[in-house]
């Protein structure tokens, strides 16, 4: 039995949704994820937390989907931020100018450079003390 290449975890509070992501966002993952921030809005959650924290890898297929998901927020009237990306992800995302978009950097500002503080985990935003269940998760082959 093959372990899921990627697992998503919702925690919800009032209109406010924390999305865990875990293992790799590619285009063969990238379902899931634009399945769980959709499921956010149908369920009327206005701000969306994404923890990127234990991704481990996330390509432009996994950009796209967050561009394509905070422009949907935005139009229901809410905001999607994404938390703690890995660094490469964090590079691309800044060098494609949409940094001001996901990370809450001002338009044009490169996100740090690499190094070992962007190495080191970060913990997670808090929502509580709930633990985190997985709500999504596959081989999405």
């Amino acid at each position: 039995m093959s372990l899921p290449q990627l697992v998503v975890y919702r925690h919800d509070r009032r209109k406010r949704a924390l999305i865990t992501l875990a293992g790799e966002i590619d285009l063969e993952s990238v379902p899931l994820v634009r399945a769980a921030l959709e499921r956010c809005l149908h369920d009327d959650m206005r701000t969306i937390d994404v923890d990127l924290t234990p991704v481990t890898f996330c390509d432009c297929s996994g950009l796209n989907a967050f561009l394509h998901a905070a422009q949907q927020t935005t139009v229901a009237g809410g905001t999607l931020r994404l938390h703690h990306p890995p660094p490469m992800f964090a590079l691309v995302v800044g060098l494609a100018g949409c940094g001001f978009l996901l990370l809450g950097l001002p338009s044009g500002q490169l996100p740090p450079p690499l190094g070992d503080s962007l190495a080191a985990p970060r913990p997670a935003p808090s929502h509580g003390s709930v633990p985190h269940a997985p709500v999504l998760s596959g081989d999405v082959r």
